[in-house]
């Protein structure tokens, strides 16, 4: 029986995994734009924020002048080490570096 923390699980996998999609040029299904954009936003960031949080996580975001952003998940608690983390991601844009760290923590806990 699937409790609804592995269904919401999925969903979330799922939609990380649509924000690596490419397509040729004009060929992108609608729905995998509206993804895109939607997780592509601060609004995103906050929903993968929340549903990492579900799975057991917290976020630490920080940006570092112009040079980019790091998102690290965190196994949740009081007190986070560099040992504990189990996703990190440097890039760009924080939309991206949270993608990247929320697929890497929920790859590194081996429930995907």
């Amino acid at each position: 029986m699937t409790t609804a923390d592995d269904q919401g699980r999925k969903r979330l996998v799922m939609a990380l995994a649509c924000t690596r999609l490419e397509f040729p040029r004009d060929q992108e299904p609608v729905a995998v734009t509206f993804l895109k954009r939607w997780l592509g936003s601060w609004g995103g960031i906050g929903r993968v924020a929340v549903g990492m949080a579900r799975q057991g996580y917290d976020l630490q975001l920080a940006r570092y002048a112009d040079e980019g952003w790091r998102a690290t998940f965190y196994v949740s608690g009081k007190e986070h080490s560099a040992p504990r983390y189990v996703g990190s991601a440097w890039e760009p844009t924080p939309w991206r570096s949270v993608q990247v760290a929320a697929r890497e923590a929920l790859r590194a806990d081996g429930r995907t």
